[in-house]
């Protein structure tokens, strides 16, 4: 799609959510990296309850090491898929530390090697911790961007290439927290509030619900 008309869906969506930000609460890297695990499947404002008690007691890797899957099944058991969650977070820790020294790595071919960690957590990671320009694909990006007609792919990697085409490179960190800023205001999966919606006149998915109406 013509970059204006993105860069034009972009200032819209600013005015709507002026403090569009990453939902999860962190102080480092590694933090953002095992809460960006543990919100798969899960609100952040779950993960949010569980992660300070969780790395209080531990946010090294080293650290969660030493919980074992006992001790980091928990603190995690409410976020959903806790047994796969935590055999995954301590896979990736024992990399972390056998590979990386015990640092998260900032690039997303080695994030993506990490047990558990995709395209989507890794640039989470990349974006929020290390200030690195992208675009995060989850299920807000996916439905939103599509309906505005940003993106057409059949899946979160396709959609992933199509935004970095239709949107700056500069504006990419922000893009994805405005749509999903918007996936989870107006823009719902079930029942959006099209009429509300100030991009109405600009999204596929209205003109086309539209035109259904008007045939019906």
């Amino acid at each position: 799609m013509p970059a204006p008309k993105a860069t034009k869906i972009l200032e819209r969506l600013r005015k709507l959510y002026p403090e569009a930000r990453c939902g999860l609460d962190y102080g480092s890297p590694f933090e953002l990296l095992i809460a960006t695990i543990l919100s798969a499947q899960c609100t952040d404002k779950r993960v949010n309850l569980v992660t300070p008690a969780l790395f209080r007691r531990a946010n090294r890797p080293e650290e969660i090491l030493q919980l074992g899957e006992k001790g980091l099944v928990s603190f995690i058991k409410t976020c959903g898929l806790y047994q796969a969650k935590a055999k995954n977070i301590l896979a990736t820790c024992k990399q972390l530390v056998r590979e990386h020294g015990g640092r998260v790595p900032a690039s997303l071919e080695a994030l993506t090697r990490l047990p558990g960690v995709g395209r989507k957590t890794a640039n989470v990671v990349l974006s929020n911790a290390f200030d690195t320009p992208a675009i995060a694909v989850d299920t807000h990006v996916f439905r939103v961007s599509r309906r505005l007609g940003l993106a057409h792919g059949k899946n979160p990697h396709q959609v992933e290439l199509e935004l970095q085409r239709a949107i700056p490179q500069k504006d990419w960190s922000e893009a994805h927290h405005l749509l999903i800023a918007h996936g989870r205001g107006l823009c719902s999966a079930r029942s959006p509030q099209c009429e509300a919606c100030p991009l109405k006149t600009t999204c596929l998915y209205f003109q086309s619900e539209s035109r259904k109406g008007s045939l019906g």
